[in-house]
């Protein structure tokens, strides 16, 4: 398959931009999210594959797209899409992404962008390599109120940044009979609820600090036996203390065992002259806390900063969620597909990678009983324990470079 161009001339003569072709591999939750995210950008969903050929008709009609296909390579070859988007189990990613790219389709793929960091470091090379755009749905980083957040700590409003806490808690995985294909290792991966959730945490905090996590010491649990006895056990639960490159200290809460908690995430950084809060949750507000007094911000497009109020879609009343933070993000992407621009914290494979590393470094600690360890970076390995210990995270290869905050690294256009 050959893109074709994305611009169009117009009756007038001019130069307009053509409607996106997007494909959707994958018809679960994340698939119908991410094709409605499509269609409200103003593309196309002309395409959908689900995991089976027999199925591809209902993956059609529960995606809304026009044609369900047997298997990626006949969509590929047959569906002319200019975006696929990636929404598969976790161990299908590297190779629906590798298939994808080499058609010459840029790409959206569901975090993890792989299972290991080696593999995603060759998905991010590849990426840029073939001059395409690659993304990941890290979509919190969408929320006004973490713009807000962001911009504030920019400013240094904060003061001297000494301390962040926060965590990630769900309870859809709470009961010993509740069960996922995520459960199942070998389809999901070595880590389920750090990577699945964890990795969303880490993002939105090296995301609105522009610090990164350096060293850290992880212990991880699993509190049911699942109705798949035979599978290698995965964590339900993971506690995360770290340091990072700037000094700060930081403590982290992940569980998918938490009853009453839906899908809580929450993060406090804490200065000498502000505090902040945000809560998932309760994303309309952001809270400020002060020595002589507190106060809490709402989300109020005519009071944010220009970073902020520019994804502020609705007037302050009206509340936004989940869903708008997705469509935010792809329409983002689409910008950056179209060469319109590169958006400010849009987050590429070069962040799916950053969320591979960390998360191998958790496990690797985790292993090692919570020994301190150091989480690759730019062409560096995850290393646990003192100078003399050799146990290491990823392989000779993982030596991609991680862009910051804002840092458009892994966006070709």
């Amino acid at each position: 398959m050959t893109v074709t161009h994305l611009t169009q001339t117009a009756e007038s003569g001019r130069t307009e931009p053509r409607t996106l072709r997007v494909a959707v591999v994958g018809a679960g939750f994340m698939g119908r999210v991410h094709a409605e995210a499509a269609r409200r950008a103003g593309a196309a969903v002309v395409a959908a594959v689900a995991s089976t050929p027999e199925a591809a008709d209902h993956a059609a009609r529960t995606v809304g797209a026009e044609r369900g296909y047997p298997d990626l390579d006949a969509l590929l070859a047959e569906a002319g899409a200019d975006v696929v988007h990636v929404c598969t189990p976790n161990a299908r990613h590297a190779e629906a992404v590798e298939a994808a790219l080499a058609a010459g389709a840029h790409v959206i793929c569901e975090k993890p962008l792989s299972t290991s960091a080696v593999q995603a470091d060759a998905l991010t090379a590849a990426a840029l390599a073939a001059g395409r755009v690659g993304t990941v749905p890290f979509v919190y980083r969408f929320h006004p109120m973490v713009r807000e957040l962001r911009a504030r700590l920019a400013s240094g409003e904060a003061g001297v940044v000494s301390t962040v806490t926060g965590g990630y808690l769900q309870d859809w995985l709470a009961g010993p009979n509740d069960d996922d294909w995520r459960v199942d290792s070998a389809v999901g991966g070595p880590s389920r609820a750090f990577a699945d959730i964890g990795s969303h945490w880490c993002d939105l905090f090296e995301f609105v600090t522009g610090d990164r996590i350096h060293r850290l010491s992880a212990q991880t649990a699993t509190v049911q036996a699942r109705p798949r006895p035979s599978v290698t056990p995965t964590e339900d639960a993971a506690v995360v203390q770290f340091t990072t490159a700037a000094g700060v200290l930081g403590t982290l809460v992940v569980s998918q065992v938490a009853a009453g908690r839906k899908n809580r995430l929450h993060l406090e950084v804490s200065g000498t002259e502000s505090s902040f809060a945000f809560d998932q949750e309760d994303p309309e507000r952001l809270w400020v806390g002060r020595r002589d007094g507190n106060r809490v911000l709402v989300r109020d497009p005519s009071t944010l900063s220009p970073s902020a109020a520019k994804y502020a879609r609705l007037p302050a009343g009206h509340a936004q969620g989940y869903q708008d933070c997705f469509d935010a993000f792809v329409a983002d992407t689409y910008r950056a597909v179209r060469g319109e621009d590169r958006p400010d914290g849009l987050p590429t494979f070069a962040d799916g990678l950053r969320a591979t590393r960390i998360t191998e470094a958790v496990l690797l600690s985790a292993a090692s009983a919570g020994e301190w360890t150091t989480v690759g970076g730019v062409g560096d390995q995850a290393t646990v324990g003192g100078a003399g210990d050799q146990a290491t995270v990823g392989g000779a290869g993982d030596q991609a470079t991680v862009g910051g905050a804002g840092d458009q690294t892994g966006v070709a256009g």
